[in-house]
C-alpha cells in the first residue's frame, strides 16, 4: 500500500474519532496525524493499520485500538514539557504520539518534555527501539527492557504515568512517582474480565483523587505489580 493510501486512511480514521467526540484537543490530534502507526506494525498486519481495533504485534500483545490511544492523551491532559512514564510499551507507536504531543518538532528542544516506554518483554522492546529509530523519535523517546509495573525511580517524578495493561488493584509505588499535579492512567480489573479504567490525581496535599472513566479490555499486567 502506498504512503499516500496510508495517509488517506489516517485521516479518515481520525476524521472518525473526532466526529465521535474522542479526539478533540488540536495537539493531540496533529500529533495522530503525523505518527504514521503502519510503520510500527508487524508486516502481516501492516494492511490494518487504521481499523479501530487492537492489532497483534506479537507474544500474545497488542497495540490498543486508535480510540484508546485518543483516549490515554485526551484523559491524560498532555501538555508540552510533560515526562511521561508509559508502562507496557508495546510496538513503540503510542509511546511516539505522546512524544510528538510533549515534545513536537515545533518547539525547541528546551522546551520538550520526555517519555520513558517501558516494555517487559525482551522481543518487543527491541523492536519498539527499532521503530522509534526508524520514525525518528529517539531523541524524545527512551524504550527500556525491563519491569516497570512498580515504576522506575530514576526518572521521577513523572507529570504522567500511562500504564496499558489491566493491574489487579492499584500499585502505590505508582502513585509515589508521580509529580504534584501528576495523573495516573491505569486499566484495574480480572484477567480478560471487566475492568475499569481509573484516572489518578496526586493533589498538592499528597492525598489522591480516584475517577472511573469506563469499562475496558487490556492484557493482564505483567510484573511484581502483575498478576501471577
Amino acid at each position: 500500500m502506498s504512503v499516500n493510501k496510508f495517509a488517506q486512511l489516517r485521516k479518515k480514521a481520525l476524521d472518525r474519532l473526532i466526529q465521535g467526540g474522542i479526539l478533540h484537543s488540536e495537539n493531540v490530534i496533529r500529533a495522530m496525524s503525523l505518527v504514521p502507526r503502519e510503520e510500527f506494525l508487524p508486516d502481516e498486519v501492516t494492511g490494518e493499520a487504521y481499523i479501530d481495533a487492537p492489532i497483534p504485534i506479537g507474544h500474545g500483545q497488542t497495540t490498543s485500538a486508535l480510540h484508546m490511544t485518543a483516549m490515554f492523551c485526551e484523559y491524560a491532559e498532555l501538555s508540552l514539557g510533560d515526562k511521561i512514564l508509559e508502562i507496557g510499551g508495546g510496538c513503540g507507536y503510542m509511546s511516539c504520539v505522546y512524544a510528538e504531543v510533549v515534545a513536537p518538532n515545533t518547539e525547541t528542544k528546551e522546551n520538550w518534555g520526555h517519555v520513558w516506554s517501558a516494555e517487559i518483554i525482551e522481543e518487543l522492546a527491541k523492536s519498539a527501539q527499532d521503530n522509534v529509530k526508524k520514525c525518528g523519535y529517539s531523541d524524545r523517546v527512551d524504550v527500556l527492557h525491563r519491569d516497570a509495573s512498580l515504576g522506575i525511580e530514576e526518572y521521577q517524578p513523572y507529570d504522567v504515568i500511562i500504564v496499558t495493561s489491566a493491574a489487579p488493584e492499584i500499585p502505590q509505588d505508582l502513585i509515589d512517582g508521580l509529580d504534584i499535579d501528576g495523573s495516573l492512567l491505569i486499566p484495574v480489573g480480572g484477567i480478560y474480565q471487566f475492568q475499569q479504567l481509573l484516572r489518578i490525581r496526586k493533589l498538592a496535599d499528597g492525598n489522591i483523587s480516584k475517577e472511573e472513566l469506563g469499562g475496558v479490555a487490556f492484557v493482564p499486567m505483567r510484573g511484581k505489580a502483575g498478576w501471577k
